[in-house]
């Protein structure tokens, strides 16, 4: 299904009666609803980022829900769209933590590719309808996908912003691990604890010093 090594660790969800249920509901939808992301990038964080890589975790709540915007990855969008106002304010903080300047798009696939799990809690929704999906039953394999990673020997970062996000917290009990929680990077609650939150330098100050090769989060093509 993914074509990595998480086709193995979620084999116990993905062949489960309930998931199957649960995805021909999925599939039902698109057949009958503009559905985003398109049905082939509802797995792209999985599949940009095999679980043996991962080492850094970034919820997000579910899927942008205008044309052309979400393509799998959780905050980003396709090169092309205009960059959306919550990816623009971590844009600001990125600048503000590591001075780095923001890209000229909001395509995030060069964290993914790196080991940047950019999960959604919800991978669908309709067209123009924020949490649609939610409660459908995708949470049920996002938390699973959390506790697997919990799981890991090798210590990861999980970057929760917003309740939404701060709820997969009860999932993460292994000390190895390192959760940063702050407000959202949305313009209703940036300025409510996220901008200052310095998670990009935290998150690689932990990695070195865990001999972990930090995350170039650099955008820009070079």
């Amino acid at each position: 299904m993914l074509n990595n090594d998480w086709d193995e660790v979620l084999k116990v969800v993905f062949n489960s009666p309930g998931f199957k249920k649960f995805y021909h509901i999925v599939e039902e939808e698109y057949q009958n609803k503009t559905i985003f992301p398109p049905k082939d990038y509802i797995f792209n964080a999985l599949k940009l980022t095999p679980y043996e890589k991962v080492k850094v975790v970034i919820v997000g709540q579910d899927p942008y829900h205008g044309v052309g915007e979400a393509h799998g990855l959780s905050f980003s969008v396709q090169k092309g769209i205009k960059v959306p106002p919550s990816l623009k304010n971590i844009y600001k903080e990125l600048e503000n933590d590591l001075g780095i300047t923001p890209p000229d798009n909001g395509d995030l696939t060069k964290w993914a590719l790196q080991g940047v799990l950019l999960l959604n809690a919800v991978l669908t929704v309709e067209k123009d309808k924020p949490a649609s999906h939610r409660n459908l039953g995708w949470e049920r394999l996002t938390d699973y996908i959390i506790k697997t990673l919990n799981a890991k020997e090798e210590p990861v970062v999980f970057i929760l912003w917003g309740n939404f996000a701060k709820e997969k917290k009860a999932f993460i009990t292994n000390p190895k691990h390192y959760v940063i929680t702050s407000a959202h990077p949305s313009p209703f609650s940036a300025n409510n604890g996220f901008f200052g939150s310095k998670p990009f330098s935290q998150t690689n100050n932990f990695l070195i010093k865990n001999h972990l090769a930090p995350i170039n989060w650099d955008l820009k093509d070079k």
